[in-house]
């Protein structure tokens, strides 16, 4: 299973990636305002690629339940300068996570690889970018928006509505004169859906697949897991979300989305070598 950025192809058939988050916001779920000042974002970055990360996707704008948006001009003057410094002084691969066609843009032309979009290549505007730029996409699913994506979602059936969608998604991006193996996708776990609908999506992951196309899980301390737990303390969700990178590469996850790189890419290490025998980092 290959998976294409502008610059790179990564062989997903026996090693996952790791993406690292870095949030440069003042009001995400997790990290809210830890990363916003410049110099301690790159420095974040830079630890996370020491830790193990492969990727590091560097958003500007929080996507957690009731988030208002922010403009452009702001946005980017969160992450312009991150992505520029990162992808000059490193190797790692840039993802860009944004909803907005211009930031994407202009983020692959500071140096990002990838466009994450939570809003799933639906735009027109979006999908050019990925043609034009030869970059790499992941469709996220999403029922709603931000600010109102977690009042009372509803399918009749979760599994078959959202595999629907990529199929959607992935013949509007081929139409598009996407390569396929630019694209990715994500099921968008906490993104408009309940405790049970996420739980149904991982235990089921693999049906979701279309085009042969890898997956790219974001789990790491979301709320689902407190939930399980019955706690509000976000360390509770660490080791809960490290398992959870071992249970979903089995289940046919390739890509992870975590805030912990390090304990998560032993994890995903060790999960490897038991389903295909230890290789070499």
């Amino acid at each position: 299973m290959l998976w294409r950025t502008r610059t790179r192809t990564f062989d997903l058939s026996r090693r996952g990636l790791i993406m690292g988050v870095l949030n440069v916001t003042p009001d995400s779920f997790s990290d809210g305002g830890q990363w916003v000042d410049f110099d301690a974002a790159v420095a974040h970055g830079m630890e996370m690629l020491a830790a193990g990360a492969e990727i590091l996707d560097v958003g500007g704008e929080s996507t957690r339940p009731g988030a208002k948006p922010v403009s452009e001009e702001e946005e980017w003057r969160r992450v312009g300068p991150v992505i520029d410094r990162l992808a000059r002084e490193t190797d790692a691969v840039i993802s860009i996570d944004t909803m907005k066609p211009a930031i994407a843009q202009a983020a692959v032309g500071a140096g990002a690889e990838i466009i994450n979009d939570i809003t799933g290549l639906r735009s027109e505007e979006m999908r050019s970018v990925l043609s034009e730029t030869g970059a790499a996409g992941i469709a996220m699913h999403m029922q709603g928006e931000p600010r109102t994506m977690q009042k009372a979602p509803h399918y009749e059936d979760v599994g078959t509505e959202i595999r629907d969608f990529f199929r959607q998604v992935f013949a509007a991006c081929l139409a598009s004169g996407i390569e396929p193996m630019r694209l990715a996708f994500d099921p968008g776990i906490g993104f408009g859906k309940t405790l049970a609908h996420n739980l149904t999506l991982l235990r089921n992951l693999e049906s979701l697949r279309i085009g042969e196309r890898p997956f790219v899980v974001g789990v790491s301390r979301k709320s689902f897991i407190g939930k399980v737990l019955g706690s509000d303390d976000l360390t509770d969700r660490e080791w809960p979300t490290v398992a959870l990178t071992s249970y979903l590469r089995e289940r046919g996850a390739s890509v992870f989305r975590v805030h912990e790189v390090k304990p998560n890419g032993h994890a995903l290490r060790m999960t490897e070598a038991m389903l295909h025998g230890a290789t070499a980092s």
